[in-house]
């Protein structure tokens, strides 16, 4: 329900500076679902015995027409537990809502303010390992992929997953020199491999160098290994508290 959202916001190219006004919105946001879904004992549920309760993780919505706008949206919401699962792992998806710039922030609560005033918790070295995993699968991407016939075509190479790449390793590298995020921090980068700037050779080859210097910077990184999960599942804690009111009958720490 709306009155269940904390945060939602617009990701992708909009959030990286790439896309002035694209046609097409990923918005991401996260809410927090009735409290027998979060606490399912508090059904009266026996574990192995009768029908499980509801669980609710994540949904999704995709086209979602705006024609005063003239755009199209595609809309993934997040349980906040499963938000704070995924960002605790440093899925690059995630952080991203976690660390938008404000103008893309399009609502948040209290409790969303709270989230992301508090985001550089959630970051760890394990974003080397989950950035660079996904960089692979995006230039894996550009020459076996065809999903966008068109870029083809035109550059020879799919500049789209090219962009997503390099945007992917950068990120990973701020994260682990800074302990930081700033997603626009390469939009002009990015915007030059989108026009096709870039050679395939060029992009595979920076992503080789890249990749050798993010090795070295991963040992050398003063950056926690793991995320500081006590500080993160109190934090959790605290936003069921601030939108359920006390916890005590419910958990026990």
């Amino acid at each position: 329900a709306s009155d269940n959202l904390i945060l939602e916001g617009i990701t992708g190219s909009v959030a990286y500076g790439m896309s002035g006004d694209a046609s097409d919105v990923d918005l991401i946001g996260i809410c927090i679902p009735p409290i027998d879904i979060v606490f399912p004992h508090t059904t009266g549920y026996i574990q192995g015995f009768g029908p499980p309760p509801q669980k609710f993780e994540v949904t999704q919505q995709h086209h979602i027409k705006d024609t005063d706008k003239n755009k199209e949206y595609d809309m993934t919401i997040y349980s906040i537990v499963k938000f704070f699962d995924l960002a605790y792992d440093n899925n690059p998806n995630i952080l991203d809502v976690l660390f938008l710039p404000e103008r893309c922030v399009t609502f948040q609560t209290e409790i969303g303010k709270l989230i992301r005033q508090n985001r550089c918790l959630f970051l760890s070295k394990k974003c080397f390992y989950k950035f660079i995993g996904y960089a692979y699968s995006q230039i894996k991407k550009i020459e076996s992929s065809r999903k966008r016939e068109e870029l083809v075509d035109k550059f020879g190479y799919d500049v789209k997953f090219a962009s997503h790449t390099i945007r992917l390793a950068l990120q990973a590298e701020q994260i682990l020199n800074e302990h930081d995020l700033d997603l626009e921090r390469n939009s002009e980068i990015l915007k030059s491999v989108r026009r096709g700037d870039w050679t395939l050779d060029q992009v595979k080859e920076w992503f080789k160098n890249k990749e050798a210097d993010l090795n070295k910077l991963y040992t050398d990184s003063t950056l926690r290994y793991s995320p500081a999960f006590t500080e993160i599942k109190n934090l959790l804690l605290t936003c069921l508290e601030s939108h359920y009111g006390d916890l005590s009958k419910f958990y026990n720490s």
